[in-house]
């Protein structure tokens, strides 16, 4: 058992008991208000509470700490079976996983009138509200569960595409990753009029050990004649809404632009947008001055404007039902799945150069020091004053001025600039985890096909966006903790203690010190990164440390954000295509008392707590279907070029083989584990390898190597490739290291600086990319 520390501190037993108390409802926070602890104390909290969690006492799992059998209080489960009474039996879909032992199991509470979405069968996958039972029933149950919503129904049914064969009928192309390669046979009064190339839905009839499975086209989706319509096959298998209600069409067309009623008139404000060239919609504008206060000699005032979502789209209303189901808007290479009907999003809501438009916004005062001294809050009528791109932007501050920035330069873009190397300051002294992990965008050409894959620049447009961004999301948090509403928060949690065990073991390999001790802070990664900063160990360890991370989501209770290092967050800037932002300038409407659409007095951080989980699981779908969508675009692009050779980085070791990442691309492949060579490859968790058992060979995370393509399968976006390069033979009492350059191993033991050109990037340009969510 964990011992007491420090005589001011209660004892572990009465820690253990008020957690007891409060099932699904305590965090650190809870905690330390509970026994009068100061916020000096709150690492030594931590530190004890670790160590419980550790030796098994209590669970830790994001913001909630518990017993270790109690469920957090919104859980994803698996619906497996019926009672005796004929009640559905769910158990926890990620419990084997993380838990061991035998899961809980859950019995769901049956509804008269179940909701739209929430009538569950055997087989989903649903999202479910838990409470405890006060004692275990006959059947072994431990909770009882309400459906929330339904993410997944039984696996009746498969997606592919449908094609045809001469006399009738047809094969189905799955269209997932898994699938690939296993084609079932449409009988030709099977086929229900699909034609070749169709993306159609069909039932399972029948399943064999030998031969073709059989099945029934139930409904076709769409042609898919052209890669333009390859989104389609990603928006059908993740069931994305992609069609709003008539009730919701029909209130965005009768909306009216906001009028000066109840705003503040800041159309004289030289407010601007700055956005990718290819934005629809323009939800954020931005400016900023030199604060003329005395007493803030060097500061700067910073305006950010949000375009007022909430104005248009009302609590209740249809097109509020449709934004939730939605939970975000979904960006494809061709496309956008919005989360609002055009009339608000790219209409109403886009605030364009010359129209008034109504916004929320945020009048930031910042000290010298970069740290932001207050904020207020207003809502406001206001009218662009310019539509500004990144490298427009950039290439003014430069000195390469266009006829739009020309005349702004010295009034808008300047001081805008100036703000924010001072904002800059505080944003390094914060010191945020500092990935460097770049992202890459894929150019379509206009019949859709792929026309080539870049890195975009990162330029100091970006960032100033960013930083300013983050500061009107840390004010919108701050400001309803202070007046004590429900919000839903932005958190990212720290690293769990067994990936940070992992870490530590895989950077020995290394000879790379990783000493925690005390709290977890992204300045210990940090310090990690900079040791291999342009060394061969650069990409790879960057990969490690970002899959140590946890994920980011949404809650409606409060335990931070890690990798911004930041106490309290929440999401403002963008309610076009963000629910949980429109919920956010909800609350500050009825905080403030801004007038309409409001957060309704009866919201409850309980029902909070369910809109932040869904909406979370939302995120994670449109992910999904992005990746997936830009999967099948680049193996649409090099089906033609089977027998191929690309250079490429290993990007995944897993018992199957290795996961290659082609260097020009991005594209993903696999490398089947069998197909290695004549020795058998052992699977080294700790090194990220996997090893020849006679010759030692070792494929690496991270390594670079050369690969043929054997294998395209555009329709699932797959690709398997055979490895080319040999592996690397360490010596004895040597430990490999990677070069960037020649992916072979540098037996000298110690980092190796990569061939790459030295020097620092041009002023406002690196190549950075965004690794996590914020």
């Amino acid at each position: 058992m964990v011992k007491q520390r420090d005589r001011g501190f209660p004892t572990t037993d009465a820690i253990v008991a008020f957690i007891r108390a409060h099932p699904g409802k305590v965090g650190t926070r809870e905690i330390a208000r509970e026994f009068g602890l100061k916020n000096a104390d709150r690492a030594e909290l931590k530190r004890i509470l670790r160590e419980l969690a550790d030796e098994g006492t209590i669970k830790k799992r994001g913001k909630e700490i518990s017993e270790p059998d109690i469920l957090p209080a919104t859980v994803l489960a698996d619906i497996t079976s019926r009672d005796s009474d004929g009640e559905m039996i769910a158990i926890p879909a990620e419990w084997d996983e993380v838990e061991g032992g035998e899961p809980p199991k859950i019995r769901i509470h049956n509804l008269r009138r179940p909701q739209p979405g929430t009538a569950a069968g055997i087989g989903d996958r649903a999202l479910l509200r838990v409470e405890k039972l006060e004692e275990h029933d006959r059947e072994g149950t431990v909770y009882r569960g309400r459906v929330i919503k339904i993410i997944d129904h039984a696996k009746t049914r498969v997606l592919g595409i449908f094609r045809s064969l001469p006399g009738g009928g047809g094969r189905l192309v799955p269209v997932d990753k898994k699938q690939a390669g296993r084609e079932l046979n449409i009988a030709k009064a099977d086929a229900g009029g699909a034609e070749d190339g169709d993306l159609v839905s069909v039932d399972l009839v029948r399943s064999r050990g030998f031969g073709l499975a059989s099945g029934k086209v139930k409904e076709r989706l769409g042609s898919l004649a052209s890669e333009k319509a390859i989104s389609l096959i990603a928006i059908h298998a993740h069931e994305l809404p992609q069609v709003f209600s008539p009730a919701a069409l029909r209130e965005a067309e009768e909306a009216r632009p906001a009028s000066r009623k109840g705003r503040e008139d800041w159309r004289d404000v030289p407010l601007v947008t700055i956005d990718p060239p290819d934005a629809k919609d323009h939800d954020d504008a931005v400016h900023a001055e030199p604060d003329r206060d005395p007493n803030n000699k060097g500061g700067y005032i910073v305006n950010v404007a949000i375009a007022d979502v909430a104005f248009y789209v009302r609590p209740g209303s249809s097109l509020d039902r449709d934004a939730l189901e939605r939970g975000n808007s979904v960006y494809f290479p061709d496309r956008v799945v919005p989360m609002l009907p055009e009339r608000i999003s790219n209409d109403l809501c886009s605030l364009v150069p010359g129209e008034a438009r109504g916004a929320l916004a945020v009048r930031l005062v910042i000290g010298k020091d970069g740290r932001k001294r207050s904020h207020s809050f207003h809502r406001i009528l206001m009218r662009s004053a310019a539509k500004l791109h990144y490298a427009q932007a950039q290439a003014a501050i430069e000195g390469q001025p266009d006829d739009i920035t020309g005349p702004l330069l010295a009034t808008v873009v300047k001081p805008l600039y100036d703000a924010y190397a001072v904002v800059k300051r505080a944003r390094d002294e914060r010191d945020p985890l500092d990935l460097d992990i770049p992202e890459r965008k894929i150019l379509l050409k206009a019949d859709g096909t792929v026309d080539r894959v870049i890195v975009p620049e990162r330029l100091d447009a970006h960032k100033l966006i960013e930083e300013f961004m983050i500061l009107a999301n840390v004010a919108a948090a701050e400001m309803l903790e202070r007046k004590t509403l429900p919000l839903i928060y932005r958190v990212h949690d720290e690293p769990s203690l067994e990936k940070v065990h992992a870490l530590q073991e895989f950077l020995k390999t290394l000879d790379l010190p990783f000493a925690k001790s005390g709290v977890l802070r992204p300045s210990l990664f940090n310090r990690v990164l900079a040791q291999v900063k342009e060394h061969d160990a650069e990409s790879l360890v960057n990969e490690v440390v970002l899959r140590s991370q946890a994920q980011a989501e949404y809650s409606a209770e409060n335990y931070g954000h890690f990798g911004l290092n930041l106490r309290r967050y929440a999401h403002f800037t963008s309610p076009i295509r963000r629910y949980a932002d429109l919920v956010v300038h909800r609350a500050l409407i009825r905080g403030l008392g801004l007038g309409e659409g409001a957060l309704p007095d009866s919201e409850t951080v309980d029902h909070l707590g369910e809109v932040a989980a869904q909406i979370s699981l939302t995120e994670r779908r449109a992910m999904k279907a992005e990746r997936e969508t830009a999967d099948r675009l680049i193996a649409h692009f090099l089906a033609d070029r089977i027998g191929a050779t690309f250079q490429g980085r290993i990007s995944g070791v897993t018992r199957a083989g290795l996961f290659v990442k082609l260097e020009d691309t991005g594209a993903d492949g696999l490398i089947p584990i069998r197909t290695l060579g004549s020795e058998y490859f052992n699977y080294d968790e700790t090194r990220h390898a996997l090893v020849g058992s006679r010759s030692g060979a070792m494929h690496r995370l991270g390594d670079i190597v050369d690969v043929r393509l054997v294998e395209a399968a555009p329709v699932a976006g797959a690709l398997r490739f055979e490895l080319l390069s040999e592996g690397n033979l360490p010596q004895r009492g040597r430990k490999p290291h990677l070069s960037r350059a020649s992916g072979k191993a540098d037996q000298r033991g110690g980092l190796r600086r990569t061939d790459r050109k030295k020097g620092k990037p041009k002023s406002g340009k690196s190549k950075k990319g965004k690794s996590w969510k914020r």
